[in-house]
């Protein structure tokens, strides 16, 4: 209870309700500038950095929530330029590559419908598959799986191509993935038929 001579304090003011006038207790407001010192008594700049980071107060909770979102904007848009740049860069060394070699890779008459043979492109250490459909479509890829390197096998009357380490498939006619956990389709060879004699020209590297 307060004396009739003592002053009312803030959170006693009246509130007008449009019915009149009745003392209530109002929730003080908290200045936005207010910073609580730690349990030690030190100021906020001798605090520790972890306390810092992990504020109670509302003011320096949002600084840090702002700080934190602008180091994310500048870190994604350090990310996306040098994603850009690298982009930029592989396509001008891809552009200055000299041309793969043209080598004749096999014959028509030693590859019958529905065999397969292994030959080495661009380079000897370049495993890479030569088969001929049933149809008598001639088709080359890489023998590399695209998921860890390991060397695919052909299975000509199941239209697929077979990884044995890790289970993954790829269609025959197009060298796409189509199961397992290769991520990408295989490196196509890019063939030349002149007669008898097949030539590799050229590898599409692709990614879809």
């Amino acid at each position: 209870m307060t004396r009739d001579d003592e002053p009312a304090r803030k959170d006693d003011a009246p509130i007008d309700l449009g019915v009149g006038v009745a003392p209530a207790k109002t929730r003080a407001v908290r200045d936005e500038t207010e910073i609580s010192t730690g349990p030690d008594g030190s100021p906020l700049a001798a605090q520790p950095a972890w306390r810092q980071d992990f504020p109670i107060d509302w003011p320096v909770d949002q600084f840090v929530a702002r700080r934190d979102f602008a180091k994310f904007l500048v870190l994604t848009s350090g990310a996306f330029v040098t994603g850009h740049a690298w982009i930029a860069a592989q396509h001008l060394v891809r552009s200055r590559r000299p041309p793969l070699p043209r080598t004749r890779v096999g014959s028509l008459s030693a590859l019958k419908p529905g065999t397969s043979q292994v030959f080495a492109y661009p380079n000897a250490h370049d495993k890479c598959l030569l088969i001929r459909t049933a149809d008598g479509e001639v088709l080359a890829y890489s023998q590399a799986c695209t998921h860890l390197s390991c060397a695919v096998v052909p299975r000509l009357a199941e239209g697929v191509l077979h990884c044995p380490c890790h289970e993954g498939y790829f269609d025959l006619k197009t060298g796409r993935n189509i199961g397992g956990p290769p991520p990408r389709p295989l490196p196509k060879i890019e063939l030349s038929i002149e007669g008898d004699d097949v030539f590799a020209v050229g590898v599409d590297e692709r990614t879809v």
